[in-house]
């Protein structure tokens, strides 16, 4: 398992760009894929985006529909770190943010250590 830790969320204006970091500590980070996902008030948790693992899904990559074209997720192996690039921010994308390890590259399955999020919010 790995400890992951999120940071870079803030406060933007509609239309705005942000990019969320998660930082990760343990063994084989490479094996494990990663996710995003994010919890808006009063909602549940909801999958936002998904990269494979060192191995056939590597490189590949899956986004929520929300998302899709807006969003990009990204990994350094070497330096054990998940990316999230945001960019035409809207109200309804505010949340606080989580990465977390997952098993496949729609969400369905998640496992070990959620980190302690980071909070964004979108308004004008």
């Amino acid at each position: 398992q790995v400890q992951l830790v999120e940071s870079g969320g803030g406060l933007v204006q509609p239309g705005g760009s942000l990019n969320l970091s998660c930082a990760a500590s343990g063994r084989y980070f490479e094996t494990y894929g990663m996710g995003w996902y994010r919890q808006a008030p009063g909602h549940g948790r909801e999958w936002v985006a998904a990269i494979g693992a060192r191995g056939s899904l590597e490189g590949k990559t899956g986004y929520a529909d929300s998302v899709k074209n807006r969003f990009i997720i990204s990994r350094d192996n070497a330096k054990m770190m998940v990316y999230l690039r945001m960019k035409d921010l809207k109200p309804e994308d505010t949340a606080v943010y989580y990465c977390v390890s997952v098993g496949d590259l729609r969400g369905t399955t998640t496992f070990g250590n959620w980190g302690p999020g980071t909070q964004v919010s979108v308004e004008a």
